[in-house]
């Protein structure tokens, strides 16, 4: 299963990639929105981890652009550490599947990503 990672601290970015990677998922990454959208365009993943501010189209514009441009049912976690309740009904409404709140533990990211992808996993 393809998993694309959009986070723009380095740091956090190599956690959740090394901690995805161990699970057994192939990870791309990203640290911007522009380069995360032409990256869904080339190859589209089974799954989207993005953050919310991240440079040139943030994480809401990658959720819509990929509903609404793209029509894709492609899953999608956003991740954040803006949780007001605008934000997140915002993301919800744009097309979100989940909504993470940083920080969070890499456990719980790993559940989270495992229910997404059982519908996904029976289509096999």
């Amino acid at each position: 299963m393809d998993i694309l990672v959009v986070e723009d601290n380095e740091l956090l970015l190599k956690a959740i990639e090394f901690r995805l990677k161990k699970e057994g998922y192939n990870i791309t990454t990203s640290t911007d929105g522009k380069d995360a959208l032409e990256k869904i365009s080339n190859s589209v993943p089974d799954l989207i981890i993005t953050d919310i501010m991240i440079p040139f189209f943030n994480g809401l514009e990658i959720v819509s652009t990929v509903r609404n441009k793209f029509l894709s049912k492609i899953p999608i976690i956003v991740l954040s550490r803006v949780g007001s309740e605008k934000t997140i009904l915002e993301a919800f409404e744009l097309g979100a599947d989940d909504f993470i709140t940083k920080p969070f533990s890499p456990n719980e990211l790993c559940m989270r990503i495992k229910k997404l992808l059982i519908p996904q996993l029976r289509a096999y």
